[in-house]
């Protein structure tokens, strides 16, 4: 009697964990929904970037005044920056879905043999997906501060000095970031990987 207790109880609890384990996919949801919205940025940012191009064409007409020229520069440039920053964000977005999947589901097969899949795709846990995360974000913080700072109006010294104070701490942030990633262990290749697998398989082989 307690030996049937006893193997039922390891057949729920068996059923259990995999329902439990099984759960994990739900993440599924998140990743569709992530390359989705990446794709969705990656079209926003492409439309705005081609449209701005036609309108710059007219920038080169002899007719032009010098201050419509002018207003013309000002604004495609705040323009451009718009379009890089919907581009770094649609990154983000990609990045993230291709992290969760890699670290809830699986491991992406078709980018094992691709030597750059590691400058993105190796992620081992949530800090590192988060560490990626950041590096592009920043990106993104930076973008919209030289889009403020092209946008602002210089009416006093203090002025001057407060873009300088954030392209201080703007140098100070890429260096830091730099400083910890040169302190960080470098993770193996997807290649270095599948030799270490053939090389203890080998060794396995010998035993």
């Amino acid at each position: 009697m307690i030996r049937e207790q006893g193997r039922s109880m390891k057949k729920l609890e068996y059923f259990f964990e995999g329902g439990l384990w099984g759960s994990r996919y739900v993440v599924l949801l998140a990743v569709i929904s992530s390359l989705a919205t990446s794709v969705a940025m990656f079209y926003i940012a492409t439309v705005d970037a081609f449209y701005m191009i036609l309108h710059m064409l007219d920038y080169g007409s002899p007719a032009m005044e010098p201050e419509v020229r002018s207003e013309l520069r000002a604004k495609s440039i705040t323009h451009i920056v718009e379009i890089v920053d919907a581009y770094l964000l649609a990154t983000v977005l990609l990045i993230f879905a291709l992290g969760l999947y890699e670290l809830f589901i699986s491991r992406i097969d078709q980018a094992g043999s691709d030597e750059s899949a590691s400058k993105v795709l190796f992620i081992t846990s949530l800090d590192d997906l988060k560490g990626r995360l950041a590096k592009v974000i920043l990106m993104i913080l930076i973008v919209k501060f030289f889009e403020y700072a092209i946008e602002m109006k210089f009416e006093s010294p203090l002025d001057l000095l407060y873009l300088a104070g954030g392209i201080t701490l703007i140098g100070a942030a890429i260096y830091l970031s730099h400083a910890a990633e040169q302190h960080k262990p470098k993770a193996p290749s997807r290649h270095e990987e599948v030799a270490d697998v053939a090389k203890r398989a080998e060794r396995r082989e010998v035993l």
